[in-house]
């Protein structure tokens, strides 16, 4: 209790704050997960599961502010989620996979499916009483040609195309 987690991406660390200091304690490093992004807490046993940009989901024990075990996911990850009665976390990634990992132990993760959703299906929610999630997604017309020397632009979306992608346990064979 009285901590907030906030992902550092340049630094691929996550900073925890005090909330009645109102200030930062420690930053905790995550190697070897870099850039992280969406972040899930399993308040139970203190683990913080981060998606990280280099394709891997990262679980952080808050009490020793040590990476306790890592799996693989898939690229663009932006959303992480915790079922706290399935023992499930979930990293949505834009490349059209949820990774779907079981917390074994509070130091063993192992990645219990790869979903196959759609492009684009990184933003995500959990409900944890019916066990479903939801991503939105829509169809994107092809990326401009960057200019030289600029980074690349995201697609656009097309009109009209947003549509909302749900999965539960019956879905688990996917």
């Amino acid at each position: 209790a009285g901590r907030v987690y906030c992902n550092i991406e340049d630094k691929s660390e996550v900073a925890v704050i005090d909330t009645t200091k109102h200030q930062v304690v420690v930053r905790e490093p995550l190697a070897p997960g870099t850039e992280p992004t969406g972040m899930a807490f399993d308040k139970a046993h203190h683990r913080l599961f981060v998606g990280c940009s280099n394709k891997l989901m990262t679980m952080l024990d808050t009490e020793t502010g040590k990476v306790v075990a890592t799996v693989p996911i898939g690229a663009g990850v932006d959303a992480c989620a915790f079922d706290d009665s399935t023992q499930l976390a979930f990293a949505s990634c834009g490349d059209g996979t949820t990774t779907i990992a079981k917390e074994e132990t509070p130091e063993k993760l192992t990645v219990v499916q790869t979903l196959r959703t759609e492009r684009g299906a990184r933003t995500m929610a959990l409900d944890p009483q019916t066990h479903r999630i939801y991503l939105p997604t829509a169809k994107f017309q092809p990326p401009p040609t960057p200019s030289p020397g600029t980074s690349p632009s995201r697609p656009t979306i097309v009109p009209n195309t947003l549509k909302l992608l749900v999965y539960g346990p019956a879905d688990a064979t996917r």
